[in-house]
């Protein structure tokens, strides 16, 4: 399977567009930070949408819209499917380094 997923930044300032084969890996990278770029820079970590795709031509393509799409457009869809922007991988991880008492 193939992903295509938005990351947002805390406040949902920033947005970033991706995609993966590999989606719980793909965004702990993102969360740990270890890619040089846009994510790392501006601390865009927080998975607010992502859509499954069979084929990897499917999901470039849908990348590829997305990316071309207004922001509002972008935010419209996020909250379509996730109207609290809650973040959709908080719970794919044991510990998180910023509330972990350990």
């Amino acid at each position: 399977m193939f992903y295509v997923y938005i990351l947002a930044t805390k406040y949902n300032k920033m947005l970033y567009i991706g995609v993966t084969n590999n989606l719980e890996g793909r965004v702990r990278q993102h969360q740990d930070r270890i890619i040089d770029g846009y994510t790392k820079k501006y601390n865009v970590t927080k998975l607010v949408h992502f859509e499954e795709y069979q084929y990897v031509y499917d999901a470039i393509a849908r990348e590829k819209r997305l990316k071309n799409w207004h922001k509002q457009w972008k935010i419209n869809q996020i909250t379509k499917y996730n109207p609290d922007w809650q973040d959709l991988a908080a719970d794919w991880h044991d510990s998180d380094p910023e509330t972990s008492s350990g």
